[in-house]
């Protein structure tokens, strides 16, 4: 109970110090490009509180999704297929090198004349620039397979799917989720600014909205909601890592134990 109090503390110290810099700034402030703390409480209960979240929040949660899960089933799929061939990785080597240095913003005005302004672009941008974590860190954590875990697989008559369900994939998970937590805060981002580029709905859409119309304090609540949301689906990753990696937490654990 003592340790939970301290990281309890130790973690809200930094945003409570933040935030009394912020009002104790702002007190005498009369610029109307930086709200106050308590009007933005009030202004962001007025705006996100009711119709707006599922018109504007709720569409961006589902491209997120889709874009997410889009990545995960690809980067992985193609990690576990260049991780585990040699002649592969030679082949596609150059090619996913040279795509991996596109940003993924960049490809929105090709992707909207190829695929037009629908929530097919704004997935598509999405998948593009997450898979390349979730990509690499499979292939890492495939080659980085233990040779006797294999040796011994191979003694027991572990080969084509059975290895890669027991063996590979298991194996390779840490890293795979390593680049799962990496594609997570890429894809808040591409979805906001797939939707500041051509959209009719979407967080991104709406903070750009404000923006233009001089709805400051709006502007700062819309802002405010994306960190709200970063934080909740960070929290949410690391339950499900959790109990995706207990045996390696185990593992790690009984190791520590014995050095």
């Amino acid at each position: 109970m003592k340790r939970m109090g301290s990281v309890l503390l130790s973690t809200l110290a930094l945003p409570v110090i933040l935030i009394a810099i912020w009002f104790a700034a702002t007190r005498q402030e009369t610029s109307v490009f930086v709200p106050e703390p308590l009007s933005l409480v009030k202004t962001f209960g007025d705006v996100w509180v009711g119709p707006a979240f599922t018109e504007q929040v709720v569409p961006s949660l589902i491209r997120l999704a889709l874009g997410l899960g889009g990545a995960i089933v690809v980067g992985i799929a193609l990690g576990l297929a260049v991780g585990s061939s040699r002649v592969l990785r030679d082949l596609l080597e150059p090619v996913l090198e040279f795509f991996r240095a596109l940003p993924a913003p960049v490809l929105i005005p090709v992707l909207m004349l190829l695929i037009g302004i629908g929530d097919e672009m704004k997935v598509t941008v999405i998948i593009i620039g997450c898979m390349w974590p979730i990509l690499l860190n499979t292939v890492d954590g495939v080659r980085a397979t233990d040779s006797v875990l294999t040796e011994t697989a191979r003694s027991y008559g572990f080969t084509g799917m059975s290895r890669f369900r027991y063996l590979v994939l298991p194996g390779a998970m840490p890293r795979i989720m390593t680049g799962v937590r990496q594609a997570l805060s890429i894809a808040i981002i591409l979805v906001v600014i797939s939707e500041m580029f051509a959209a009719v709905s979407g967080l991104g859409y709406q903070i750009v909205v404000f923006q233009r119309t001089f709805k400051i304090p709006e502007m700062w609540s819309g802002i405010v909601l994306l960190a709200i949301i970063g934080l909740v689906l960070a929290f949410l990753f690391a339950q499900v890592e959790k109990v995706v990696l207990r045996w390696y937490r185990g593992q790690r654990e009984v190791e520590n134990r014995g050095a």
